[in-house]
């Protein structure tokens, strides 16, 4: 993706006056962030024309209070907003036990190139916090049937571990990725999926990744798997269709969850 600034604006404004901003930040940690990289998977929701490629990237991540006290208060992370077709898909949080997700209301700062929203519940001290953002842009590069992502990650807060995933498309071929992920690293559970892990990742710190792969398919993934699945439930109506697309992924990093939705 092209090269956008990210500040490093992470943090907590919580209700107390009496304490300076800069005490603020550190109440909460960045321990995980996993970003999911979807290339043709769908489009947003809003799209009326689909005469571009489509790009989903998810962002899950994990945050702990490191205080003594329960704690409630607004969280603002910058978005690549220049990208081109950028837009706004999907942003929640999780209940302390990732037994409920709340979808949130948020607020975009476009001179400042970021998101912000309160968090649904109290943080309990060392109790961690997990957010999710989905958002779409048309950064893909299309010459016929070859398409081109230049994706770059440039980190906004010192972060204990990064993973990036990219997730090809369906009927996607001569797939190239640089850097190529290292055996330990590539964690992904399917094939042509590529996971790269990072510890210890500062402020500013940069990630780039340039991938390639030819796909003549226009459909989106998911619609490829809608139709996969109502062909199955056919030929099978007494059972379900296993792999149906129920308009939520579910991919586990560790002891993350990460959670993307089509939204309706």
């Amino acid at each position: 993706m092209k090269k956008y600034i990210m500040m490093v604006s992470i943090f907590l404004a919580f209700m107390f006056p009496s304490k300076p901003l800069a005490q603020n930040e550190s109440l909460l940690s960045l321990e995980e962030l996993s970003i999911q990289v979807m290339p043709e998977y769908t489009y947003h929701p809003n799209d009326k024309k689909r005469d571009h490629v489509p790009l989903l990237i998810g962002y899950q991540g994990s945050m702990v209070n490191n205080t003594d006290q329960p704690q409630t208060g607004k969280i603002e992370i910058p978005l690549p907003m220049k990208e081109k077709g950028f837009r706004i898909g999907y942003v929640a949080d999780y209940s302390s036990d990732l037994s409920k997700a709340y979808e949130i209301k948020y607020t975009i700062d476009p001179e400042k190139g970021t998101i912000s929203w309160t968090t649904s519940e109290k943080i309990r001290p060392k109790e961690r916090y997990k957010f999710v953002i989905e958002f779409f842009s048309e950064s893909i590069k299309a010459n016929k049937d070859l398409k081109t992502l230049r994706y770059k990650f440039i980190s906004f807060a010192d972060i204990d571990l990064v993973d990036v995933t990219f997730t090809m498309p369906n009927k996607a071929e001569k797939v190239k990725i640089t850097p190529i992920p290292s055996e330990k690293d590539n964690h992904g559970d399917e094939k042509n999926t590529y996971s790269y892990l990072f510890q210890q990742v500062t402020a500013g710190e940069e990630k780039n990744f340039t991938l390639t792969y030819e796909r003549s398919e226009s459909k989106p993934t998911s619609e490829l798997m809608n139709s996969q699945a109502e062909k199955k439930k056919d030929e099978q109506s007494n059972r379900l269709a296993i792999g149906a697309f129920s308009g939520i992924s579910v991919l586990s990093v560790g002891a993350l969850l990460f959670l993307v939705r089509k939204r309706k």
